[in-house]
């Protein structure tokens, strides 16, 4: 999907709380962002969690996605994990199944998907199982476009499936040279003062230009932003996000 001219998306992940522990302030981030990337169950969120962001995000006008994941609660969903093609699209496609009639009791519908943690950045380079994922999409409805990394092996093989991709830049995490994300693990991958979260999205959306680690630009063309929820300063990082869009003369609003 071809970015529109001064409309940026702004996304956040939700629902990942987990019975007794408490993750992210969902409350609050669905008073800031447009769409809600909300956990279905297989990295974090039970659900009474996942039903109450359902029901959070229909009442402020948030568009909701399927956060779709491994099956990994006890790692979040961040430990990649190599499964058959077949059992792979199974697994979300009950996933996406499984939050959109969470969202529909509630009065919404899943409107995207996007992959998890580990998923998604192997998706990005893995043609197999990106294929897998656009293939669970294809098989619930073709209509829910994907948000995922732009010049990734799952916007190709979304494409190649005839679903529309949403592509996306983060907020408060660092880039590589080639455009892929910096390893959570290593000095400088998270950014987590919203001040110079805010400074960085205001200037990746004007320019259209991506600030790697190393200090090269790089070009990109994306429609929506992401601020990672599970974080300390996700709401703070948020508001500081939106605000330095709107003042750059960036509308935030849901992709279409």
């Amino acid at each position: 999907m071809t970015p529109g001219p001064g409309v940026i998306d702004l996304n956040a992940d939700l629902g990942e709380s987990f019975g007794a522990w408490r993750l992210g302030d969902d409350e609050a981030l669905l008073a800031v962002v447009t769409s809600a990337n909300i956990a279905c169950g297989f990295h974090a969120g039970d659900p009474l969690t996942i039903r109450r962001a359902c029901a959070g995000a229909v009442a402020h006008g948030v568009r909701i996605g399927a956060q779709v994941s491994y099956r990994d609660l006890a790692g979040f969903g961040r430990r990649e994990m190599d499964l058959p093609a077949e059992e792979l699209t199974a697994e979300l496609l009950y996933q996406i199944a499984a939050l959109d009639g969470i969202a529909r009791a509630e009065g919404g519908q899943v409107g995207y998907v996007k992959p998890h943690g580990a998923l998604y950045n192997r998706c990005a380079r893995d043609p197999a199982q990106a294929a897998a994922l656009a293939a669970a999409i294809s098989a619930y409805d073709r209509r829910l476009p994907l948000l995922t990394l732009p010049d990734s092996e799952a916007e190709r093989a979304a494409a190649e499936a005839g679903l529309t991709v949403v592509a996306e830049a983060f907020a408060d995490r660092a880039y590589r040279a080639d455009g892929t994300l910096v390893p959570r693990g290593q000095p400088g991958a998270l950014i987590t003062d919203p001040a110079t979260a805010a400074a960085r999205v205001a200037s990746m959306a004007t320019s259209r230009m991506l600030p790697s680690l190393d200090g090269l630009e790089i070009p990109a063309r994306f429609r929506s932003v992401c601020v990672h929820g599970d974080t300390a300063e996700a709401v703070a990082l948020a508001r500081a996000v939106r605000e330095a869009l709107e003042r750059a003369g960036v509308k935030v609003a849901p992709f279409a």
